[in-house]
Formats: structure tokens, C-alpha cells, sequence
């Protein structure tokens, strides 16, 4: 017997604390058992998962929401569990993704749950997802060489001590703390607050920024005008629960998709910046196309030092995408080519995509021509991103017939591999994610342009192409223009008060919308400032963490920042210093970007290696102290 065995059970039990018991906890807590055996060392440990919410699927993937939404991602496309493609320290140890597990395990509880099992191609309900982490949870439990106690509660305060209270009043001594957060609802903007009162005061019906499933819409009337400021995931939701969770619903007679109102649905007329809904998700797959490391973006040509985005990582962006089409479209498509993809190749290798070097972009713009003869299938990614940009309507019915169609042709596209380059675009956006998520969290970028340029637009450019609804939601977004529930605003829609009604303009297209109702169909733009969690506003006053007000060069107010953490998630505090025992994970952390989100299998997630490398540092962070210095002496 040796003396770390004899020394194991002398140890007190450690203590940890997960605030936040969603699929983020489930993720990590996988890894952590997946390493215990190697780096624990015998020591018992007990874990507490502290949230409101069921653990496993969280807020969001609760059970208690409507059986009508969906999911955004097929059934294929999601795992909790590391593969042979996730590159990471700890051992891989395979689950079954998705949908591995609804023709297996999950068969029998999705029956028993009165949910139909959607097949690989599909787009689940979330409810069936929410089931999936369910049994992730049970297993990852049943798996943890420790206690785990979950608390349905809400952590009020963490001590400088490291005691967590809960809101009945309950503390928890901990060894370490993961703060695993999710969605955070934040206080409502100054002009929100504004939009509020103005609205109380005429009488009318407000819906500002928020998550769908959690907004009450009883005060949105039937048949009654709703202006809708949003054309993406939040708005898609809203269509649904105010249209088929009304009792409306849908037929199909030779391919066309028909809508029978009920009567209790109201009139949605609906815009945004760009007046088109989101790019319909890819209805196809292509063997062997998956992400692969990037060409241009790479952390060599990058450097080290302070970046400008639209100098040094824009056109490196550009060139990305621009690969990534016109590769597989030269590699799977070449009757629509001309010449070689060498020559090609070199053209776009000389290429440098900036406002400064109009010549060397004309030069591309003519080999782009002869090569590609098609303007269908060649990448501009300014037409992509703002497919109204310049245009003027003469009325709303010629505006709106020009969308119907645009959106038609959308669902065609995005249903045909012969558009296959569309795919590789979408992994190339994937890679690129990684790499700026890396220049992020290594101080490579300035506030403005983290907040302004990757934030605000990149991510809004990557939602818009890759993280649009399935093409199912589209097609209904039709029928219901077709039935006369959904009309089109606009874009550039600009909202205001007259003669106590909301009035909706749009610069594109002749007239104005006014309505008794408006709804801001979005999540609100993450600041951690502004959040209304008391834990962490209570750390952030505090200093316990850090986050900046973020000003842009000029002095505007950018609003607040992320939580600040170092590469390896610990949290920092106020005076700069690393909190080696408090660990940060989520959306509303820095360097997050790429890491949230479900993986694909075989994809070699960012998320799958973020959580290894954490669940590790918590374990040798926990080890008895003769494993350490075992460790340390070798």
C-alpha cells in the first residue's frame, strides 16, 4: 500500500458548486469523470448543481415550454458526448449523439413522453432535446466518482470566503465554484425603459427584448396590427406560438403549404435592418465535407500585438469564405467552371480584399467572372449579407412580392447540393469562429472592435448565413403571407410614437404601418453590467469580477463587457488578479466565441476541448496534496 492510498481517505471531502445546471454543467461534469480516475487521486467529492431549472436541459431546454418549438439543428448535428475528432488531453470516452440515441436508448422515453422520434435530417422539438439531456444528465451522474446534490433554487451571493447562498438562505462551503451561465436576463435598456413608459402612457402593448418562450403575448390581440421589429430565431417563435398556438394550422395539397387560421391570430407585419428573415438552414449533406482548419485567418498571420479589425482580420475573413466557395465549387461542381483551380487558386492567394486596394479586388472581380460564369454561383459576401442594400420599392405589394420570391428561391438553393458551396461556407465560418475566439481571449482585439465588429456584426452576418430557421419555418412563413397573417415592412424599420399608436416606416418601401402593438423580436444584446442576476451583480460591485463599461474610440458608450477570464476560464477580478478557485463558462465570458452552442459529431468542437481542459484543472486542483506534490516532484 502506498502513502497517497493510505493518505486518500484522510482528505476531507472537496466541494464544488455549479451555478447553473444546463447542458454546459452536463458537458463539463462528462469530462470531469472522464479524468477523475487519473488525476482525483481517491478523494471524495461532492458537487452541488444550483439553478431553478431542471439539470441536464436548463432553461432553455426545459420541458415546461411549447411542444410547437423547434430546435435549429437537425438531429445529426448534435452531442453532448467527445468522439474520435475532439482533440483534448482527458480520455475519449463516446456517448451517442442525438440521433444515435432517439433509434436507441431514447425510443421507448419519447414515447412515453407522447413525442414522435424525428429522424436524423429533422428538426427536433425541443422537448425532444430537452429529454435527450435529461438522460445525458442521469448518465453523466451515474458516471461521477462523486455526490451530486441539485439545489431548485437560485444563488443569491458568493462570499469572498467561497460560501454560495442559495435564496432560501442556505450556504454551501465550496473548494472551488464554476459559474456555468447561460442566457442572462439583463435590466432594461434606457431606451427600453423609455419605449415602456411612452407606450403605458397611450395605452399601448410593448414587448421588448427577451426569449420568446418566457414573454407573455396575451396583450397582442387577434387580427389586431402587431408591428414586429426582427426577422430571426426570436421572431420565427413568435410566428409560431401566435399562429398554430392560437389553433391555427397547416395543410399541404401538391407541394404547396396552406394555413387555416383560427381567428385569435393578430396581423404581423415584420422588419429589421435587413427586412429579410434568416438564410434557411441547409436541407442537405454532403460526404466528407466538414470543417477544416483555415487558410488565411490563421494565428501566424495574425501575429501578436493589437489587431485592427478592418485592416488586419477582415479581408482575411473575406479571403476565407471566398476559399471555401469557390474550392468546393472548382472540387464538386466543375461544368460550371472554367480553367484550372490552380490558376484559380493563385488569383485568390494574390487577392487583398480592402477599401485601399480597389485595383488588386478588380483583378479578382475579372478572374471571378471568366471562371464563373454564372453570377448564381459566385460568393460576394456584401450581397450576401444585405441582399436589399440599394434597392427602392415603388409600393408594398411590389416589395413584397419581390421577397416572397426571394425567399422561394432561398428554399430551393438551400435544399439543393448542387449549391454545395453554400455548405462549405458554413464550416468556413464555423473554423473562423475558433480563430477569433482565440484572438479574443489572447487581448488581440480593442473593445470597439470586439463589441462593434465581432459582437455586433460578424456574429450578425454568421446567425444570418448559418444559424437561420429550418426550412420548414420558412415555407409557413409564406403560407401565413399567403393567408394574410404575416405582411413585410421593410428594412432599415424605424419605429415611433404618434397620436398614441406605433408608427413602422421603412426607407425601401412607400408608406407607413401603424399599429397599437410592437414587439422587439430579440434577445437582448448581452451586457453583464446591466445583468439582473444578484450573484453576479453582487461580485461585479464587489470586485470579485471583472467586466468593463466599453467605450468606443470616439467616446460612445459601447455598453458593458463580458466577464473577464483567462485561457484557462478563471475568473478575474476587478484589481486584475486570477481567481485560481472560481471558473467562468458561457456566452457572457470572454473569449466564448465558437465555444457555446451544441457540437456536431465528428466535428472536434471548441466547447468538447474548453470543457476537458477545465474538468482537469478542477480535478488537479482538488487532488490531494500528496498526489500534487507526487506530480510536482516528477
Amino acid at each position: 500500500m502506498t502513502v497517497a492510498s493510505l493518505h486518500t481517505w484522510k482528505e476531507p471531502a472537496a466541494t464544488v458548486v455549479f451555478v447553473g445546471g444546463g447542458p454546459r454543467t452536463a458537458g463539463l461534469l462528462e469530462r470531469f469523470a472522464a479524468s477523475a480516475g487519473e488525476l482525483l487521486g481517491g478523494r471524495r467529492v461532492e458537487i452541488h448543481v444550483v439553478d431553478p431549472f431542471p439539470a441536464g436541459g436548463g432553461r432553455i431546454w426545459r420541458r415546461e415550454q411549447s411542444r410547437l418549438l423547434w430546435m435549429n439543428s437537425m438531429t445529426s448535428d448534435v452531442t453532448i458526448f467527445t468522439d474520435e475528432s475532439v482533440e483534448c488531453d482527458g480520455p475519449i470516452v463516446p456517448g451517442p449523439d442525438l440521433a444515435t440515441w432517439v433509434a436507441g436508448e431514447g425510443a421507448v422515453i419519447l414515447e412515453k413522453a407522447g413525442l414522435e422520434p424525428p429522424g436524423p435530417l429533422d428538426f427536433p422539438p425541443r422537448l425532444v432535446q430537452a429529454e435527450y439531456l435529461a438522460w445525458v444528465w442521469e448518465r453523466v451522474v451515474r458516471d461521477l466518482p462523486a455526490t451530486v446534490v441539485t439545489h431548485p433554487e437560485r444563488a443569491v451571493e458568493l462570499t469572498a470566503d467561497q460560501r454560495v447562498i442559495l435564496a432560501s438562505g442556505r450556504e454551501i462551503a465550496a473548494d472551488a465554484v464554476v459559474l456555468a451561465l447561460g442566457y442572462l436576463d439583463r435590466l432594461p435598456t434606457a431606451s427600453e425603459s423609455a419605449w415602456a413608459a411612452q407606450a403605458a402612457d397611450a395605452g399601448l402593448t410593448y414587448v421588448p427584448p427577451g426569449y420568446t418562450a418566457d414573454v407573455d403575448l396575451d396583450g397582442l390581440w387577434p387580427q389586431a396590427p402587431v408591428i414586429v421589429r426582427g426577422f430571426g430565431q426570436a421572431f420565427v417563435d413568435l410566428m409560431v406560438l401566435l399562429t398554430e398556438g392560437r389553433g391555427g394550422w397547416y395543410d399541404e395539397c401538391e407541394g404547396l403549404l396552406s394555413y387555416h387560421p383560427s381567428g385569435d391570430e393578430p396581423i404581423l407585419y415584420v422588419g429589421s435592418r435587413r427586412g429579410v428573415p434568416y438564410h434557411s438552414k441547409l436541407g442537405y449533406t454532403v460526404p466528407g465535407t466538414k470543417p477544416v482548419p483555415t487558410r488565411y485567418l490563421t494565428t501566424e498571420a495574425l501575429g501578436e500585438g493589437l489587431l485592427d479589425f478592418d485592416r488586419d482580420v477582415a479581408p482575411l475573413i473575406e479571403k476565407e469564405l471566398a476559399y471555401a466557395h469557390y474550392r468546393q465549387l472548382f472540387a464538386a461542381h466543375p461544368e460550371r467552371t472554367r480553367g484550372s483551380w490552380g490558376d484559380f487558386a493563385e488569383a485568390l492567394d494574390r487577392w487583398s480584399p480592402s477599401p485601399s486596394r480597389a485595383a488588386s479586388s478588380t483583378a479578382f472581380g475579372a478572374v471571378v467572372a471568366a471562371g464563373v460564369p454564372d453570377p448564381e454561383d459566385r460568393f460576394v459576401r456584401g450581397e450576401v449579407d444585405r441582399p436589399l442594400a440599394g434597392r427602392l420599392f415603388e409600393d408594398r405589394e411590389g416589395f413584397e412580392r419581390f421577397l416572397t420570391e426571394l425567399v422561394e428561391n432561398d428554399l430551393l438553393r438551400r435544399a439543393d447540393p448542387a449549391y454545395s458551396a453554400d455548405l462549405a461556407v458554413f464550416n468556413a465560418l464555423l473554423s473562423i469562429y475558433s480563430v477569433l475566439s482565440r484572438a479574443i481571449t489572447d487581448g488581440q482585439l480593442s473593445d470597439e472592435d470586439r463589441v462593434r465588429r465581432v459582437e455586433n456584426e460578424w456574429h450578425g452576418f454568421f446567425s444570418f448565413v448559418a444559424s437561420g430557421p429550418p426550412p420548414r419555418r420558412l415555407e409557413e412563413l409564406l403560407a401565413l403571407h399567403r393567408a394574410g397573417i404575416v405582411r413585410f415592412a421593410g428594412p432599415e424599420l424605424g419605429v415611433a410614437i404618434d397620436n398614441d399608436q406605433f408608427v413602422a416606416t421603412s426607407p425601401a418601401v412607400p408608406g407607413e404601418i401603424r399599429a397599437r402593438a410592437f414587439v422587439e423580436a430579440r434577445l437582448p444584446r448581452p451586457d453583464v453590467l446591466a445583468a439582473a442576476d444578484p450573484l453576479l451583480r453582487g461580485l461585479l460591485d464587489s470586485g470579485g469580477l471583472a467586466a468593463d463599461e466599453l467605450f468606443a474610440a470616439d467616446g460612445t458608450s459601447l455598453g458593458g463587457g463580458q466577464l473577464k477570464a483567462d485561457s484557462r476560464c478563471r475568473a478575474i477580478r476587478a484589481d486584475g488578479s486570477t481567481q485560481e478557485t472560481l471558473f467562468l463558462l458561457g456566452s457572457s465570458v470572454s473569449g466564448s466565441a465558437g465555444s457555446s452552442g451544441f457540437s456536431r459529431p465528428h466535428f472536434n468542437g471548441p466547447g468538447f476541448r474548453q470543457n476537458d481542459a477545465v474538468a482537469r484543472d478542477l480535478l488537479k486542483l482538488l487532488a490531494p496534496t500528496v498526489r500534487k506534490e507526487e506530480r510536482h516532484a516528477s
